[in-house]
């Protein structure tokens, strides 16, 4: 006799109840049908055949289920991938917005470079006009200096060291071979005892040691190309003790200007 009840449980485990209690039905009904004409072995052998279908459907649901699982996995990964992909965009598009502030930054960096080298290049014009003229009233205040020591010059060296200049003091050039010419801010001749000299001098409105120096080189040339003893003066506004020491040193008189007007 066929134990439903038995079947009914089996069924239900692998299909749930409403599967397993359509089943049952089924195979009782089968089983009331072939009763008559079926033998017992039969019956089992169909019995058996119909619980492998059970397993494999039992075996089609698990691969079922971890087919769901696998596909949830799938898709919640394709929903972080486009997540990602998300961000990298926005993050994409704020590297273009900032490249693009950048470049204009970058113009911006250039438009005053050019307007800095436009500004600069007016300054070292107008610079260059300042040295030319500072140059121009170095020169003025030199030659004003120059020309008031040419005409003080004659008082000053008869009464201190007995020079008597012969004729007047003046600015010139002396030829030191044929068609070349050095520059003598302050030249003449004097006489002292018999004995004949050339009086050179220059002014400095700052004299400075490298300006003692230059006229130390002037005065050996002038020596030799006049074969005459040189009497050398130096005339400056301001100076330091150091450097009127290292005047005084190498036999140079150096007169400041207010001397000129004893």
């Amino acid at each position: 006799m066929l134990d439903t009840f038995k079947i009914y449980n089996e069924l239900k485990d692998t299909f749930g109840d409403e599967p397993a209690r359509k089943l049952t039905l089924i195979v009782h009904q089968v089983y009331e049908e072939l009763s008559d004409t079926v033998k017992r072995e039969d019956f089992l052998e169909l019995k058996a055949v119909v619980h492998e279908l059970a397993e494999a459907q039992k075996r089609t649901e698990e691969r079922l289920d971890s087919l769901t699982i696998k596909v949830e996995e799938l898709a919640q990964a394709q929903k972080r991938t486009e997540e990602r992909v998300e961000e990298l965009a926005q993050a994409q598009k704020k590297t273009e917005e900032r490249l693009d502030s950048l470049a204009i930054k970058v113009e911006e960096l250039a438009d005053a470079q050019r307007r800095t080298e436009t500004e600069l290049a007016k300054l070292i014009k107008e610079h260059r006009k300042t040295r030319e003229q500072l140059g121009g009233l170095s020169h003025s205040v030199g030659y004003r200096l120059e020309d008031e020591a040419i005409w003080a010059l004659p008082s000053l060296l008869n009464s201190e060291f007995g020079l008597k200049v012969i004729g007047d003091l003046k600015r010139g050039h002396l030829e030191v071979a044929p068609n070349r010419y050095i520059e003598v801010n302050i030249w003449g001749e004097a006489e002292k005892n018999g004995s004949m000299f050339n009086v050179l001098g220059e002014a400095k409105t700052q004299l400075k040691k490298k300006d003692v120096d230059k006229f130390q080189k002037l005065i050996k040339k002038v020596g030799n190309i006049t074969g005459r003893d040189i009497f050398p003066v130096l005339i400056t506004y301001q100076s330091s003790p150091q450097v009127l020491s290292f005047a005084k040193e190498k036999g140079i008189k150096v007169y400041f200007s207010y001397e000129l007007r004893k």
